[in-house]
């Protein structure tokens, strides 16, 4: 199976076009100085350029001196206030607005300044032009809202803002049944994801070609997008199948994702394995396993006390020893108190922001309770959990047996049938410590009694035997507590290490995920490691440790292509070259790089090319002045067959 792929050729040849502008072209040959000087000065000499360096002193004249309009295109359909909302110039879009821009004003493809704001995620220049009237929902000739544009170039702090302060709608389907989380899956920006879930975004949506956003996920290859689908979705969402009768997990595999396609089928199969909740065998299985581990204790103590301390074929204990042999048997009975107590107890469940959306008014925005929450401020949407609808804390988790957000988060365990988090990691360590003292004690005892027996032979074969035969209870005893001690006693040790650096279970195996947990030059770093001291009187005393603020470096992420939608596309990243573009120039980079962006009308995943209606990023040459390139109509392009 083979794919068309389409390949801009830039020309760099200038030419002056009638209105007076010029039209930029990347090619191989380069023009004399002065044609360059020419072309520079003419670009740079009108209000489009002006608006999109932010030149208030250049637009001014332009505006008041020479009688410029601002609220006309230029020779490409495009307004000043978009180029100005564009490149985030607050100061040129008011001024535009204020000498007759139309905010509302839209080019042939029928995108306001607002959809413009959403691809480099403007948001100043977006709340100017909200306030100025704006139509949030405005939709261009494809369908395609702000949160549209927010979504296909992952502008996730964008998307946030307009959705919870001017009730933009996260959840509207273009013209192809396309919403919002359609392209943020199928373009693999994870962050944007889990905002849309946090919003309420249908994940069983279905476009004109029955694909949900897991389907354009696994399509594309983009394994942390299906990890937040899969984690935030049921057992349905891996079930649906398009219109040409595929699952995800079959379309992952048709397109040689391999490690998408396993991560599906082992979530199908995990789901599969899962026991309803309201039948008798689910109410059984979510017991867990701590009964059985309670059993095997009361066993051990009544074996223990039968068969080592009042054993009638051994001799009489003595007071001391007999205390001693005793204290085995107070230290478990604690154990299993605490055992009972870490069971029940709340691990830290953080109190879920489920909410009816039949409850909120239609001009409510949208979970405002979390509009200045610090984390989202901060940009740390990893942070959101899609399930419980909170913005958890930073060392939090969400447990996928509990369905729940733990705080602290350490591990599940399935001995003791929950969760091991912040409110219970105490009991649940002293738990560890009394029960691995009980075993020191009670093997010690039984050895002793078993060893002292007078009637026992001499030589080793023959008191072996007699001991297995003798004292049967007491060997069984033995050989249970000493594998049951080593497996405890590691798992305490652990504990205990991890408890005096104050890391986490779940830290401590997801080191190289968590950003947090890395300094600036990328080795690991903890910074709730108070010292060995602190940390562990801390955790005795208080029954936890205390987390610190943690300030991440922010990082200013590129603008990306948007692309069609295409099962033929294989790559990861969704790059795709395209013609009939406009270009714009990224003001803070550089080098002369043009961005502009691209909205396809159309998501085909047949084996046929289709054409496509695009803005483009596109490269420029360093002649091309920077804060605005105009036109690439006389691009070359060039069908490449993909083997």
């Amino acid at each position: 199976m083979s794919s068309e792929i389409e390949v801009v050729v830039e020309e760099e040849e200038i030419e002056k076009t009638n209105n007076g502008k010029n039209e930029v072209v990347s090619s191989t040959e380069t023009n004399n100085n002065n044609n360059k000087n020419d072309n520079d000065e003419s670009l740079r000499n009108d209000v489009y350029t002006a608006a999109a360096y932010g030149d208030m002193e250049k637009l001014q004249r332009l505006v008041e001196s020479e009688g410029c309009s601002v609220s006309e295109p230029d020779g490409l359909g495009y307004y000043a206030l978009q180029w100005a909302s564009l490149n985030n110039r607050t100061a040129a879009a008011q001024y535009i607005i204020e000498h007759g821009g139309d905010v509302n004003a839209s080019d042939h493809t029928g995108q306001s300044a607002l959809h413009w704001s959403a691809v480099r995620g403007a948001v100043q220049v977006a709340e100017l032009l909200l306030k100025e009237g704006a139509r949030v929902n405005a939709t261009d000739l494809y369908g395609y809202q702000t949160t549209h544009v927010a979504a296909q170039y992952g502008q996730t702090a964008f998307l946030y803002h307009i959705v919870t302060k001017w009730n933009a709608d996260p959840d509207m389907p273009d013209n192809d049944g396309r919403s919002p989380l359609h392209w943020a899956a199928y373009k693999g920006f994870a962050d944007c994801i889990r905002l849309l879930l946090f919003l309420d975004a249908y994940r069983g949506r279905q476009d004109k070609e029955g694909c949900t956003p897991l389907h354009w996920a696994a399509i594309r290859g983009n394994l942390e997008a299906c990890t937040v689908l899969v984690q935030a979705g049921k057992k349905e969402d891996l079930m649906v199948t398009d219109k040409t009768g595929f699952t995800p997990a079959q379309l992952a595999s048709d397109k040689n994702h391999r490690q998408v396609a396993f991560f599906l089928g082992n979530a199908r199969r995990l789901f599969d394995k899962r026991c309803d909740g309201n039948t008798r065998l689910g109410k059984i299985a979510k017991l867990g396993l701590a009964p059985l581990l309670w059993c095997i204790i009361a066993v051990l103590l009544v074996t223990y006390e039968h068969s080592v301390i009042r054993a009638s074929n051994l001799p009489q204990l003595s007071f001391t020893f007999g205390l001693f042999a005793w204290l085995g048997v107070f230290l478990a009975t604690g154990g299993l108190l605490l055992f009972y107590r870490c069971s029940r107890k709340d691990p830290g469940f953080i109190r879920m922001n489920v909410h009816d959306p039949q409850d909120v008014k239609d001009d409510e925005p949208l979970l405002k309770i979390e509009v200045n929450n610090p984390a989202l401020l901060a940009g740390n949407w990893s942070q959101l959990c899609a399930t419980c609808k909170i913005v958890r804390p930073l060392r939090s988790k969400h447990c996928s047996t509990c369905d729940r957000c733990v705080e602290q988060f350490d591990h599940h365990c399935p001995w003791v049938s929950n969760c091991i988090g912040k409110k219970n990691k105490w009991d649940f360590f002293l738990f560890l410590i009394l029960e691995v003292s009980a075993m020191m004690v009670t093997g010690t005892v039984a050895c002793i009694r078993i060893w002292s027996d007078p009637m026992a032979p001499s030589t080793f074969g023959a008191w072996m035997n007699h001991a297995a035969t003798r004292h049967t209870g007491a060997v069984l005893f033995l050989v249970v507590d000493f594998f049951l001690f080593f497996g405890v006693a590691v798992l305490t040790v652990v504990q205990a290490s991890q408890i005096s650096r104050n890391i986490t279970t779940n830290e401590m195996a997801n080191a190289m995920r968590y950003s947090y947990l890395r300094s600036s030059t990328g080795r690991f770093r903890n910074p709730y490691d108070h010292g060995i001291r602190k940390n562990c009187s801390d955790f005795i005393f208080k029954g936890y440790n205390e987390d610190v603020e943690l300030i991440e470096d922010q990082t200013d992420s590129e603008g990306i292509v948007m692309t069609p939608m295409t099962r033929n596309s294989t790559s990861p990243n969704g790059e795709d070259n395209t013609s009939n573009s406009h270009v714009s120039v990224d003001i803070d980079s550089k080098n002369s790089r043009h961005q502009g962006h691209v909205h396809s009308s159309q998501c085909n995943h047949s084996n046929h090319s289709s054409s496509d209606h695009k803005k483009n990023h596109a490269q420029a040459s360093d002649n091309t002045p920077l804060g605005l390139g105009l036109g690439l109509g006389r691009n070359q392009s060039r069908s490449v067959v993909a083997p």
